[in-house]
């Protein structure tokens, strides 16, 4: 029987360390975004024989995985053993002690044992060892950084959090964040054409970016909403008809949402809106923070745009802020996934002249971006949601080579880009430069989990 076994002090109390691992969103929040894993199902909470159902990669094939909890013992762990799946065995304890009155000790044990007898067991056991080494290396720094991060408001009451776009990169993060640390997410699900409330459930009403809430009287009270829906800027090809879209899903899906915000019997006291460093424009060559002025280009304008669509629930009272996102990442999604393909493939290259400004920021400190902010409520109007050190394209290419252990040695010309996205695609995308600087969000003590572009990369890269 082989083993690996990680151990990690934790910044609360045991009986805390416990109920975050009893709530929704907490497997979801340590399952590592490199890894593909992702929950199928699940039977009930933490209890003797139940059971989750995952769905994880086994080469281009994805298997199910079925574990059940056993020797359930509140506050001080449980553990899962494999009911379906790859291996011959497969034991995972959860071990929580208390390391004081306000500390803890959290402890994962692996054991297992490979398929098919003497060979299967090596093989197991290589590929296990290289595969749960990172993967709980990124569990335990997630969970202490969100356990930090809840900690830090848990004199607050909980909050019922609206939230558009839940189902997107940046929403999925936040509503596991947001329900791990005890908070209600209700999801605003897109009606179809035609229909009523019927797909209104106890965590999720319908809303039309058109038209507002089919029932406002459906809508539970809120204490906040964050805005994040709207096309993809970099999924296609701009057209005209798609430069429309992505301007019109988020000016129109704005404007509607706060109309309908503030005509609630009982609007939410804050309204959190994504935007994004594009309303700086995409020749940046210097530092600029959120005083500086809007620049030039088609992103500018919808930013513009798309920043005063929330006008009438300022007008009604409600704190809107307008965090404007840097380049998020996660090899999860966004500009990392394909990049980090590239570069592992060996292909990747500096773009361009290299000089370029990328303003980077990690998933989680998005996410904690967001979560500051909807409690901290001298945050209104802009903020930049951008890690505190931006880098040139060639230092980015050069961090990202050494995380994915391969040279960068294939530079990619302006000129192939620009034909391949059409200029103005090309030059206020891939080519476009910015350096900018969370000014807002520093002054308010929001404590960056990753403030440097190798630390963000070797937490989110095996």
């Amino acid at each position: 029987m082989d083993s690996i076994v990680r151990r990690s002090a934790m910044p609360v109390p045991v009986d805390t360390l416990w109920a975050w691992h009893t709530r929704p969103g907490a497997l979801e929040r340590l399952l590592p975004p490199w890894d593909g894993a992702r929950v199928v199902s699940r039977t009930g909470g933490i209890a003797n024989g139940t059971r989750v159902t995952l769905s994880v990669p086994f080469g281009p094939a994805r298997l199910g995985w079925v574990s059940e909890h056993r020797d359930v013992n509140p506050p001080h762990g449980f553990v899962d053993t494999q009911i379906s799946g790859p291996f011959a065995h497969w034991v995972h304890h959860h071990d929580m002690r208390a390391d004081g009155p306000a500390a803890s000790i959290l402890e994962d044990r692996v054991e297992f044992a490979g398929p098919a007898g003497p060979i299967g067991r090596a093989i197991a056991r290589r590929a296990v060892a290289s595969r749960l080494a990172p993967l709980f290396r990124y569990r335990h720094e997630t969970l202490a950084a969100d356990l930090a991060a809840h900690a830090r408001v848990a004199d607050r009451p909980r909050l019922t959090v609206g939230i558009t776009g839940a189902s997107g990169l940046v929403g999925t993060a936040l509503t596991h964040f947001l329900t791990s640390g005890g908070h209600r997410v209700i999801r605003f699900v897109r009606s179809r054409p035609g229909s009523d409330h019927s797909r209104d459930t106890p965590d999720s009403v319908t809303w039309d970016p058109q038209n507002g809430f089919p029932a406002p009287d459906r809508v539970p009270a809120l204490d906040a909403v964050v805005h994040l829906a709207g096309a993809g800027v970099a999924d296609r090809r701009w057209t005209p008809q798609r430069m429309a879209l992505i301007r019109d899903s988020r000016v129109q899906g704005t404007g509607t949402l706060a109309r309908a915000l503030a005509a609630l019997p009982n609007p939410p006291r804050t309204l959190l809106c994504a935007s994004a460093i594009g309303f700086y424009g995409f020749d940046g060559r210097t530092p600029v923070d959120e005083t500086a002025p809007m620049g030039g280009g088609f992103l500018a304008a919808v930013c513009g745009k798309w920043e005063a669509a929330a006008e009438p629930a300022r007008a009604a009272g409600l704190r809107v802020a307008h965090l404007r996102l840097g380049l998020v990442l996660t090899p999860a999604g966004g500009m990392l996934k394909p990049l980090y393909a590239v570069f592992r493939a060996g292909a990747g290259g500096v773009i361009a002249s290299g000089t370029q400004g990328m303003s980077w920021v990690g998933l989680d400190d998005v996410v904690g971006a967001f979560h500051h902010a909807l409690f901290d409520d001298t945050l209104r109007g802009p903020i930049n949601v951008t890690a505190p050190e931006p880098a040139s394209n060639a230092v980015f290419t050069a961090a990202l080579g050494r995380a994915a252990h391969r040279p960068t040695l294939l530079p990619v010309p302006a000129a192939a880009l620009r034909l391949l996205l059409g200029r103005q695609m090309a030059d206020e995308t891939a080519l476009a430069s910015g350096w900018i600087t969370p000014a807002r969000l520093e002054a308010a003590g929001y404590p960056f989990r990753h403030r440097r572009l190798d630390d963000a990369l070797a937490h989110y890269l095996p």
